[in-house]
């Protein structure tokens, strides 16, 4: 039986070779996701125990007020005392004194770098060592040289290019307030992922951080060397004792190193576990491919099959040799897809970089359990694929083996399958029905919405025979009129054999089903964004402050005054609790407020506005259930300063992110603002003025400091939608494999139907149809299986899509779901494209079949 078993996989290298590779991509997205994420937890292992080298023990100090409310109000008990002290306990070589902080850096063009992420933007002080010409290990020298007095700044050297700055260029920053200078006096590098993930890094001399971000003589952590022979741990525990425990936080480097590996494992495994969602789907529908194949190789055998059980094999012995058979073949492709998988996870870096994740480089990490996990995932797939088919060719008697070739599916069968499926494809749309009424995106609903996802895709997968006669019928239609006799011949073949046919559409539906629901729910959810960003907005510019603070009412006067401006109109924002109910009370002058926005009311009006006179959303209104009239207790304010005031309800719009929950006059909002500062200033521009320099003359006005965002229509919306563009491309790019293994099922099954078909296309040309028309017959045949997966995929994707939609309206109000009729109609085309690509081999093969060798079966 084992010789058996290699002479037939010997003889059909051809058929198998398809089945190989569709097994191989499987297991190479398996494998390269696995060493993917083993590689980017190496190395951001590697590079946070760089940044640990020389750190023995890390001393880090809580923040508090500072108390005469100098430098940035805040303060530390780390001070030169304490630091002195710990220079002094045996076993310390060094002690490096750390400030941290964050700067938000100009261009040279004036715009800020990486405003809408200021927390990425660090700053900290440039401590060399003692030595001559010392330099800080932290951050090795790219350039010029480290910052040594007030004045001076050193730049990582991404964000110097991405700035546009060159060693002696006048830099400018902002930390909290006006915009300051520095001279670039040098360029370093660093592997902080919160950097190199678009990021910047500013370095100061000590004094000067000091004033900057913290207090004069103060530090937020002592770095500290250990000498050759110390024990670390020892070390760390002499420190906690001897430093004041209720502020300070003593770890050994190697302790900190390990909450840093943990935190590092934790951030990578949503990406890897995305990642291995998308190779399980690659993976299912190879399997598709993988038992329709033996289906077929199994049926085409079975005069083989009959005779080896006539001489004496048992049943038994049949189910292992095609085990046996596909074992073989999915070791060798499992083999072939882990070294592709190798190219894959090199290549996933640099993909992920160009959309700004900021992974650091490193050498791929092959771990045991990687190529482990990859082997037996491909062999276990493609064993699982063939048991079925071995287990139903075993069943059949040798005499009922040697009368036909093709058995149809007993009716007993097709009637259970039938059964089987609309159970689970019923369960799985009642689930979807009722997540469709829920608004709350919570965990358990997401498990839902997975769970009744799988159970309707694998009720469509099981009903697909009993679906596939009406809509190949349809499809048929098509190619049957214009294409005649050889048209409703393609037509038929792909009517022989539901099951086959549905398995074969099937590979292509779930790619399809997947694409067009993430299709639908990216753009839905990319409009939804864009409404949110601008609606009900008419203003040109908006104003806003990128740091922690807000924009000074001052300052809105001095935009008003630029030329070109035709009206500024200041916005802030307090705290407002209402019946239980926390939400944001938007001030403005409500005279002028309808320049800039188009609220849509839905009762009273802006006119009615006045002190202690505020509107309310229509979504705040519902919740409370408050009506325009309604005199209503509520508290404004944010943190400690808080009051209690009474307001009248003098209208209800409809909600908008921009305006928020609730709408008041200025001077009921901005004494409870918290700092008496404002949000934004919106900005029209006079009539018959353009827009090409009015943001850069806006800005200009106001210092040209790096905090200030001065943004159009379209630079909002793109920092709302911008990330949802990059992450769809990734996705589609992921899901595209299984379009094309889809393709690859679709070729595979068609090779192996004209194979078995030898016979009937020998006595097709024997009575007049000539290669032209078997070609066409193969390729019609090809288009309408591909058509029917399409269809059904794309109808599949579009109610899955719909569905589970409605758990976004909790964070997206404004979400709707929006058919994109452009996909969608180019996924439909897809389907015939596919079926094209798909039969041009076997086509080919058909024709060049010997007539009269194929009409004696040979």
């Amino acid at each position: 039986m084992l010789r058996t078993v290699l002479r037939n996989l010997l003889a059909h290298r051809a058929r198998l070779g398809t089945t190989a590779l569709a097994v191989m991509l499987g297991v190479a997205f398996v494998s390269g996701t696995l060493v993917f994420g083993d590689t980017v937890a190496q190395a951001l292992r590697g590079a946070a125990a760089r940044n640990l080298d020389d750190v023995a023990v890390s001393v880090q100090a809580e923040s508090v007020p500072a108390a005469d409310g100098t430098g940035n109000g805040r303060s530390t008990v780390l001070t030169d005392g304490l630091a002195a002290r710990v220079r002094a306990v045996p076993g310390v070589l060094a002690v490096r004194s750390v400030v941290n902080g964050t700067a938000t850096l100009a261009a040279d063009d004036g715009r800020p770098l990486n405003a809408d992420n200021g927390g990425q933007n660090l700053a900290t002080n440039y401590a060399p060592d003692k030595r001559p010409g010392g330099r800080d290990s932290r951050f090795p020298l790219e350039a010029g040289r480290g910052p040594a007095a007030p004045g001076e700044i050193a730049l990582d050297r991404r964000t110097a290019e991405k700035a546009g700055y060159g060693i002696g260029d006048t830099v400018r920053f902002a930390v909290d307030g006006p915009t300051l200078t520095a001279k670039l006096v040098g360029t370093v590098r660093t592997d902080d992922p919160r950097v190199t993930a678009g990021g910047t890094l500013a370095l100061f001399d000590t004094p000067t951080a000091q004033q900057l971000f913290l207090h004069r003589g103060r530090f937020d952590e002592l770095a500290v060397a250990s000498a050759p022979g110390t024990d670390n741990e020892e070390l760390a525990r002499t420190l906690a004792e001897l430093l004041p425990a209720e502020t300070l936080t003593v770890t050994s480097g190697a302790r900190l190193a390990e909450e840093q590996a943990k935190q590092i494992a934790e951030n990578t495994k949503g990406l890897t576990r995305m990642l291995l969602v998308f190779a399980g789907t690659a993976l299912f529908v190879g399997t598709f491919i993988i038992a329709n194949t033996f289906t077929m190789l199994i049926a085409q055998r079975s005069r083989e099959t009959a005779l080896l059980r006539a001489v004496g094999a048992s049943r038994r012995q049949v189910v292992r040799a095609v085990l046996v058979e596909a074992a073989l073949l999915g070791l060798a492709s499992s083999a072939a897809g882990f070294a592709l998988g190798l190219g894959i996870a090199h290549g996933l870096g640099p993909l992920l970089n160009s959309s700004g994740a900021g992974l650091p480089d490193g050498p791929l990490v092959i771990s045991t359990s990687a190529w482990g996990w990859s082997l037996a995932v491909g062999v276990g797939v493609t064993v699982l694929s063939a048991w079925l088919p071995a287990r139903k060719a075993a069943r059949i008697a040798p005499v009922e083996a040697l009368s036909s070739v093709d058995q149809p599916p007993s009716k007993p069968g097709m009637l259970l399958r039938n059964t089987f499926g609309g159970l689970l494809g019923g369960t799985g749309v009642l689930t979807l029905l009722y997540i469709s009424a829920q608004t709350d995106g919570a965990d358990s609903n997401l498990l839902i919405a997975a769970l009744g996802t799988v159970l309707t895709l694998t009720g469509v997968i099981v009903l697909a025979p009993l679906l596939s006669r009406p809509l190949v019928l349809l499809a048929g239609v098509f190619a049957a009129r214009p294409f005649g006799a050889v048209g409703m011949l393609a037509r038929e073949n792909a009517l022989r054999n539901p099951r086959r046919t549905a398995a074969t559409a099937s590979a292509l539906m779930i790619g399809l089903a997947l694409i067009t629901a993430l299709n639908i729910a990216g753009g839905s959810t990319e409009a939804a964004l864009r409404d949110a960003a601008v609606r009900g907005l008419t203003a040109d510019y908006k104003v806003s402050y990128a740091g922690s603070g807000g924009i000074d009412p001052a300052l809105a006067a001095r935009v008003e005054k630029v030329p070109g401006v035709g009206g500024a109109v200041p916005v802030a924002s307090a705290g407002l609790e209402v019946r239980g109910e926390w939400s944001t009370l938007t001030g403005a002058d409500p005279r002028r407020l309808g320049t800039v926005y188009g609220l849509s009311f839905r009762s009273g009006s802006l006119a009615d506005l006045g002190p202690g006179k505020v509107a309310l959303s229509d979504e705040l209104a519902r919740r409370t259930g408050l009506s325009t009239g309604a005199t209503f207790t509520a508290t404004v304010g944010y943190g400690t300063d808080l009051e209690k005031k009474t307001l009248t309800v003098a209208g209800v719009y409809r909600h908008t992110r921009a305006v928020g929950d609730a709408l008041g006059t200025m001077g009921d909002v901005l004494p409870h603002t918290g700092d008496g500062k404002l949000d934004a200033v919106l900005v029209e521009t006079a009539p018959g003025h353009g827009t090409s320099r009015l943001d850069q003359d806006i800005r200009g006005s106001l210092g040209n400091s790096p905090l200030l965002q001065v943004q159009n229509q379209e630079e909002l919306i793109k920092a709302q939608a911008g990330t949802v563009d990059e992450m769809l491309g990734m996705m589609y790019g992921l899901l595209a494999m299984t379009v094309v293994i889809g393709t690859l099922g679709v070729v595979n099954t068609l090779a192996l139907s004209v194979f078995e078909r030898t016979r009937e296309i020998g006595l097709l040309r024997a009575i007049g149809l000539d290669r032209r028309g078997v070609r066409l017959m193969v390729s019609l045949e090809s288009v309408v299986i591909s058509v029917f997966g399409a269809v059904l995929g794309i109808a599949t994707g579009t109610f899955l899509a719909w569905t589970c939609g409605s758990l976004t309206e909790t964070a997206l109000p404004a979400y709707e779901t929006v058919l994109p009729w452009a996909h969608l109609s180019l996924f439909l085309l897809l389907g015939p494209a596919v079926g094209v690509l798909a039969s041009i081999r076997p086509a080919r093969r058909a024709t060049r079949l010997n007539m009269l060798r194929s009409i004696h079966g040979r």
